[in-house]
């Protein structure tokens, strides 16, 4: 319990500083028939990825642009592959979740261009994207 109110608190810190009071979207419980949008950086040689700026600028300004459309967001950090000796498949993933596929689209088109822009902020990474329906 303690560690939801730390992280709430956060949440509302970090999205205060962009001017909205939005973060308790963030804390959405996902449900069957959401869509997920999920936003994976393959790791490789040369490939860089700066995983304090994605998680404390790229993606809190993404929430913030995307507003009362986007439910909930998480950012996975990858730790290695299917053993610890395996390299890591991705750097980072990012996941995004919408009630509807149209609240994803409407909310992305017209911010895509910012969004995109960000990205050379903290990759060299041409992100592959996959929108999936959450299943269970």
């Amino acid at each position: 319990m303690k560690t939801k109110i730390a992280l709430l608190a956060f949440l509302i810190v970090t999205f205060s500083s962009f001017g909205q009071e939005k973060a308790v979207m963030t804390t959405a419980k996902v449900k069957t028939g959401m869509i997920k949008v999920a936003i994976m950086y393959p790791s490789g040689e040369e490939k860089t990825f700066d995983m304090d700026y994605y998680s404390n600028k790229h993606m809190p300004m993404v929430a913030s642009l995307l507003g009362n459309s986007l439910k909930s967001w998480s950012i996975d950090k990858g730790i290695s592959g299917r053993t610890s000796e395996e390299p890591i498949p991705y750097l980072a993933i990012g996941y995004l979740y919408f009630n509807k596929l149209f609240e994803y689209q409407n909310s992305f088109g017209p911010n895509a261009e910012k969004i995109v822009n960000d990205i050379p902020n903290y990759t060299n990474i041409q992100p592959v994207i996959q929108i999936s329906e959450v299943y269970k």
